[in-house]
């Protein structure tokens, strides 16, 4: 029998549409608890599943965000479609945006409510890839005002901006311990000294 991640392998050497995407990644997803599959690019992507750090992560940046901007939630895996030319399909770690913005839009929404994509880096192979370089593009290409990347690996937060269809113009890096600014139209100030953590 062809295991889920075999799938991944041969899907990936061919560009995907997004009904296909859709239709051939219900069955691996489901059986797997440990990916996640993604379309960027063109090409179908997997991701491990978060781990209880991951998580917990996302909680304490809830609640940062929710202290700031309480008309905002930050909506845990939200699929929203991404880069319009490659018709995309992506699945942020949080996606902040009001709360009400995702109602009615069933698995993938549309992603013009974003402020900010948030991903937290996985212990996987494919992080690099994914998150620093294939993410920020899509995010960029599609318009969303802020990128935002907690990166366990090398234990510091990133925060992109000013997308120009293409990518993101601005990028600032601190260490984790040190506050960074969320940029207009987010206006969110967010301490990182917590994040230490949860880090191997």
């Amino acid at each position: 029998m062809i295991q889920s991640a075999e799938i991944l392998k041969i899907a990936d050497r061919f560009p995907v549409h997004p009904d296909e995407f859709d239709e051939g990644t219900r069955i691996p997803a489901a059986r797997s608890r440990r990916m996640r599959i993604e379309l960027i690019d063109g090409r179908i992507r997997s991701r491990a599943a978060p781990d209880g750090d991951h998580g917990r992560i996302i909680q304490w940046l809830t609640r940062i965000c929710l202290r700031s901007r309480p008309e905002l939630w930050l909506h845990p895996e939200q699929g929203i479609k991404v880069q319009e030319y490659r018709l995309g399909r992506a699945r942020p770690d949080g996606a902040l945006a009001p709360s009400d913005a995702f109602v009615g839009q069933g698995e993938w929404a549309d992603p013009a409510p974003v402020l900010t994509a948030v991903e937290v880096t996985s212990y996987d192979a494919d992080t690099d890839q994914r998150d620093r370089v294939e993410k920020p593009r899509a995010y960029a290409q599609t318009g969303i005002p802020v990128y935002l990347l907690i990166d366990r690996d090398r234990c510091e937060v990133t925060v992109y901006s000013e997308p120009d269809g293409v990518r993101y113009e601005c990028s600032h890096t601190v260490p984790f311990g040190k506050e960074i600014a969320l940029p207009d139209p987010v206006g969110i100030v967010v301490p990182t000294e917590q994040l230490k953590d949860w880090v191997r």
